[in-house]
C-alpha cells in the first residue's frame, strides 16, 4: 500500500511543474506580450495612428494587471469578453464619436506636418527650358542638354543603377555613340523624371517633357515662424486656417482671402457636422425623411412578415391539411437560400422594360409601374421584396410557439363555445406576445439596418432632388451615411458621416429604449 502511495506522489510530483518554474514561463510570456504590443504602440504612434496605440495600451495594460495580479487572476476568463466589446463595441462607438467632431474627408485627411511637408515639396519651372538628347555610349547612357552657350553632357550612367541623385553637366565638343529613339526616353521616363542636373551656375534642371530639360524652383518656401509659407512664383503669403484646415493666402490685415490650397489637413471643428445637420436644409430635409422612412419601412417589414407567418404557420399545423411536411419546406426555401441571390433575382424580376412582372401586369392589366423610378413604387417594391425575405423566419417562431400552447386549453375554450376569433385573441395572441417579444425588437432592429437589402435592389434610388450629399428616397439611416461617406458630391466626407452615424446610435437606442420598457410591461 504503502509503494504504491509513493509511486502515484512520484508520478504527480514528476508530471507538474515547480511553482517557481511556472512563475517564469508565466512573467516571461507576459513580458514578451509587453514588449511586442510596446513596439507595436510606437509605431502606430510615430504614424499618426493615436487612436490604436491607445487601444493597444489599454489592451495590454488589461491584460497584464488580469493575469499578473493575484488578486485579479480570477478573472481570466472574462478577459476575451472585456477585450472583445472594448475593440468591437465600446472603441468604434468612440472612434466614430470622435472623427464627428472633425473636418475628416477624402481633401482633409493628413496632419499638418504632412500636408505642408506634401506643399514643400511642390516645385514651378523657373527658367528656360532645354532640348536634350538620350546616347548609348559604351560606357552607359548620356543625357546631351543643348544650351545656347554650348552643349552639356553628364558622365555615363546605368539605368538599371541609377538612383535618384544629381549628375553634374560638362560642356563637350562632341560624344561618340549612338543617340536613342524616343521610344527608350519613353521608357526609361521614371529614372530620368527622378534625376537632376547640375550646371556650372549651380541651377538644377530637371526633365520638363519627354525632350526638354527645365529649371525647377520650390514652389513654396517655409518661413521662420514654421507655418507661413511663402508662394515663390507669385509672391503671395500662405498662412494655415486652422476653422476649415487648409492653406490659404491672406492679404496685408492678415485676413484670409482666395482659394484653399490642397491637400487640406484634419483639425477639430467641434459640433459643425451635427450642425449642418439641422441648419442645411439640403442635409436636414433628406435626413429627416430618411429616418421616417426607416421607421416606417422596418415597422411594415416586421409587422406583414409576422402576420403572413403567423397566418402560415396557423394553416401547416392544420391537422386536416395533407402534405403538411410538403408545404412547410416549400415556405422554407425562401429563408434558405442567400439574401444576396434573392435580391439580385427580384431586382431582375421588377426590371421596367424586360421583367416578368411587368410583362404580366402590362399583359392582364395594361399597366407598367416604374418600380425603380417612382418613389412611391419604389418603396413598395423593396417592402414587398423584404417581406418575401422576412415571412420564413417569422414562421418558423411562429410554429414553434404555437406547438407550446397547451391544447387543455382550446378544448375547454371548445366546450364554452368560443369561436376562432376569440381564441386567437383570448389565448394565441397572449399566449405568444410575451416570448415573441424580445424577437420582434431584435427584428425591427435588424430591419433599420438593412443595408445589403437597400443596395443590392435600389442602391437607395430614385434620387432625390436639391439635396447637398446624395440621398434617394428608398435610402435607409445606414445607406445614407455610407453613401456620404463614399459617394459624397464634395469627396468623402467621413466627418459628416460619423456625425450622423452617431445621431443614429442616439436615436436607435432610445427607440431600443422605448421597446424594452414597452416589453416589460407587456410580461407583468
Amino acid at each position: 500500500m504503502q509503494s504504491v502511495q509513493g509511486s502515484q506522489a512520484m508520478t504527480t510530483s514528476g508530471s507538474s511543474l515547480p511553482s517557481s518554474t511556472k512563475a517564469f514561463i508565466k512573467w516571461a510570456l507576459l513580458a514578451s506580450v509587453a514588449i511586442i504590443n510596446g513596439y507595436a504602440t510606437v509605431l502606430m504612434y510615430s504614424r499618426g495612428e493615436t487612436a490604436f496605440a491607445l487601444l493597444t495600451v489599454v489592451l495590454t495594460a488589461l491584460a497584464l494587471y488580469i493575469f499578473g495580479s493575484k488578486k485579479t487572476y480570477a478573472h481570466r476568463y472574462i478577459y476575451p469578453g472585456i477585450a472583445g466589446m472594448i475593440l468591437f463595441i465600446i472603441f468604434p462607438l468612440v472612434y466614430t464619436v470622435g472623427l464627428s467632431l472633425t473636418n475628416y474627408s477624402a481633401s482633409n485627411q493628413l496632419s499638418f506636418e504632412r500636408a505642408q511637408s506634401v506643399l514643400l515639396e511642390r516645385t514651378f519651372q523657373g527658367g528656360d527650358s532645354y532640348p536634350f538628347s538620350l546616347y548609348q555610349t559604351d560606357k552607359g547612357a548620356r543625357l546631351v542638354v543643348e544650351m545656347p552657350e554650348a552643349r552639356y553632357a553628364t558622365k555615363p550612367f546605368d539605368f538599371a543603377a541609377l538612383p535618384a541623385q544629381t549628375l553634374a553637366l560638362t560642356p563637350v565638343d562632341s560624344i561618340s555613340g549612338e543617340k536613342a529613339t524616343l521610344r527608350a526616353v519613353i521608357q526609361n521616363r521614371d529614372a530620368l523624371s527622378a534625376l537632376e542636373l547640375k550646371r556650372s551656375d549651380d541651377q538644377i534642371i530637371r526633365m520638363s517633357g519627354l525632350r526638354k530639360f527645365a529649371a525647377i524652383q520650390p514652389l513654396y518656401s517655409l518661413q521662420d515662424d514654421g507655418r507661413t509659407l511663402i508662394n515663390n512664383q507669385t509672391g503671395e503669403t500662405l498662412k494655415p486656417n486652422d476653422e476649415i484646415g487648409y492653406y490659404q493666402a491672406v492679404n496685408d490685415a492678415g485676413e484670409f482671402v482666395g482659394d484653399t490650397i490642397s491637400p487640406g489637413y484634419i483639425v477639430q471643428i467641434g459640433t459643425d457636422n451635427f450642425e449642418r445637420v439641422w441648419t442645411d436644409d439640403g442635409i436636414k430635409e433628406p435626413f429627416i425623411g430618411i429616418f421616417i422612412w426607416t421607421i416606417v419601412f422596418s415597422v411594415l417589414s416586421v409587422g406583414f412578415s409576422l402576420i403572413i407567418g403567423l397566418t402560415l404557420a396557423s394553416l401547416v399545423q392544420w391537422e386536416e391539411l395533407k402534405g403538411k411536411s410538403i408545404y412547410r419546406l416549400l415556405l422554407i426555401l425562401p429563408y434558405a437560400v442567400p439574401a444576396f441571390i434573392s435580391i439580385l433575382i427580384f431586382r431582375g424580376l421588377y426590371n421596367q422594360s424586360f421583367g416578368e412582372i411587368n410583362m404580366v401586369l402590362e399583359a392582364l392589366f395594361g399597366i407598367s409601374p416604374n418600380w425603380f423610378s417612382d418613389p412611391v413604387m419604389a418603396r413598395s417594391m423593396v417592402i414587398t421584396v423584404n417581406t418575401w425575405l422576412g415571412f420564413p423566419y417569422m414562421m418558423i417562431l411562429c410554429m414553434g410557439l404555437l406547438k407550446a400552447i397547451p391544447d387543455d386549453l382550446y378544448e375547454a375554450s371548445a366546450i364554452d363555445g368560443a369561436n376562432f376569433i376569440q381564441n386567437f385573441t383570448r389565448i394565441t395572441l397572449p399566449m405568444m406576445i410575451k416570448p415573441l417579444t424580445p424577437l420582434l425588437i431584435a427584428a425591427f432592429a435588424f430591419n433599420f439596418n438593412n443595408f445589403v437589402m437597400i443596395m443590392l435592389l435600389t442602391e437607395g434610388g430614385p434620387s432625390r432632388i436639391g439635396t447637398s450629399e446624395p440621398a434617394g428616397y428608398t435610402d435607409l439611416l445606414v445607406s445614407y451615411t455610407y453613401r456620404i461617406a463614399f459617394e459624397g458630391s464634395g469627396g468623402q466626407d467621413f466627418g459628416l458621416a460619423s456625425a450622423i452615424a452617431t445621431l443614429i446610435f442616439i436615436l436607435v437606442g432610445a427607440l431600443a429604449l422605448v421597446n424594452l420598457r414597452l416589453a416589460h410591461k407587456n410580461t407583468q
